[in-house]
């Protein structure tokens, strides 16, 4: 008799903690269903990005390997932020019309404007993009899908169109012929690429050549030029600065993309480079002496005076010589 009263209490037992697990986990779902757990309201106009695959299988089974598939992965992101819908709106009156461009938004028919905002709604945060808006490639209606292919890329990296420089010679074809030069950055051997030295979506202020900077021209450390990420032993400080060096930059001397002569100076003969400038003219400068000129010792027609450097080798600024003959 006792037994069989253990075993109904311990029967009764079981039947309620049963229960209120099942209440726990109805309770449960309820919560994350009512999007309470993150803060959200659900919106029936989002269906989700499984119901795209439906259609769209190519691109959705290409998109794990996409980096806005984490927005998926991560399960974390409100349902406007999340996968398909993330770029291209809420889906449910595309699925109930059984497709067409006009019940969602396609890129293909935005303006340049409106595909630039779309993508910044999560691109915004990163300093790289903080001067989109006023970007040479902006002003001139060139937007984020003319060189980036979201869904079939042709290069990994920032999902690119084509791959560097390809993408860039495009538009830029007058700088594919100055990668031909005899003297050039070796571009098209795939040492650098034009992002190294550019940034498409921006550049900061300028700082040199009296703020009149190349287009869209990445600044190195402490808003430097972007040749001195390379060329370091031109960076100084100097106590005996080269005023073009500073105020005008590299550019003054050197062609940045290529060149027909060496070293992608502007002139074949070095002192014809420098008498550009050294010629006597003008009060202007720290001292008020303008740009000095060549001594009488200095006899151009003298092969041995046509090549500056030869004597000042610290052409681009000195520590020891305000000649920069060391």
């Amino acid at each position: 008799m006792e037994m069989d009263l253990c075993l109904h209490k311990f029967q009764a037992r079981l039947a309620t903690q049963r229960s209120l697990r099942i209440l726990l986990c109805l309770c449960a779902m309820f919560i994350v269903g009512s999007g309470s757990v993150r803060g959200q309201t659900p919106n029936p106009n989002y269906v989700g990005s499984m119901v795209c695959r439906t259609c769209h299988a190519d691109v959705w089974f290409r998109f794990y390997k996409n980096p806005h598939f984490k927005s998926i992965a991560s399960g974390k992101e409100a349902p406007e932020n999340t996968g398909c819908e993330g770029c291209h709106g809420p889906g449910e009156a595309h699925v109930k019309a059984r497709g067409g461009k006009a019940t969602i938004k396609a890129f293909s028919q935005l303006t340049p404007k409106q595909s630039i905002e779309t993508c910044l709604r999560c691109h915004a945060a990163n300093l790289e993009r903080a001067n989109i808006h006023s970007s040479q490639h902006t002003l001139s209606d060139v937007a984020c899908a003319q060189c980036h292919s979201i869904h079939k890329p042709a290069a990994p990296k920032a999902l690119l169109a084509k791959a560097e420089p390809e993408l860039c010679y495009g538009c830029h074809t007058n700088v594919r012929a100055d990668f031909s030069m005899p003297f050039k950055h070796r571009v098209n051997e795939g040492f650098m690429a034009c992002s190294d030295c550019h940034n498409p979506h921006g550049s900061l202020a300028p700082t040199w050549r009296m703020a009149s900077r190349p287009a869209l021209v990445r600044q190195s450390l402490v808003n430097e030029e972007a040749c001195l990420k390379c060329h370091t032993d031109k960076r100084g400080p100097f106590a005996f600065e080269h005023p073009p060096v500073r105020v005008e930059g590299c550019e003054m001397c050197h062609y940045p993309h290529g060149s027909p002569n060496s070293r992608l100076l502007r002139r074949p003969v070095a002192f014809t480079l420098c008498l550009e400038c050294h010629n006597g003219a003008g009060t202007f400068g720290r001292t008020g002496s303008g740009v000095p000129s060549l001594s009488q010792a200095h006899n151009m027609a003298d092969p041995r005076y046509q090549n500056c450097t030869a004597c000042h080798v610290r052409i681009h600024g000195s520590n020891t010589d305000p000649l920069f003959l060391r």
